[in-house]
């Protein structure tokens, strides 16, 4: 089940595990910057900004060309991305936040 809220998705799954990306659409979790120094300072939050690197999760089986063949998407489950800094459909599992992206973006 999909509900649209305030253009923001909410689903009602108990894992991210069960949705299934399709054709060449990713699916991703911003890495969250770190919120203590290397010599142990912990850092406010306003002094974190939202990073634009992403882990992948699930990745779709890829979109097809005009002849009819599927193109293989560029990433893997487990790789890390750049992600633009807006844009994507955003996705929320319970208090987990992600976002859905085509592969070419």
């Amino acid at each position: 089940m999909v509900r649209l809220l305030n253009n923001r998705s909410t689903i009602a799954a108990k894992s991210i595990k069960a949705l299934a990306p399709l054709l060449d659409r990713v699916l991703v979790q911003r890495i969250k910057a770190e919120t203590k120094t290397a010599g142990g300072i912990f850092l406010p939050e306003s002094a974190v900004k939202e990073l634009n690197e992403a882990k992948v999760l699930a990745v779709g089986p890829g979109a097809f060309d005009r002849d009819g063949k599927r193109i293989a998407p560029s990433v893997q489950p487990g790789d890390k991305v750049l992600i633009p800094q807006f844009g994507g459909s955003p996705i929320k599992v319970g208090e987990d936040e992600y976002s859905l992206f085509r592969d070419h973006e």
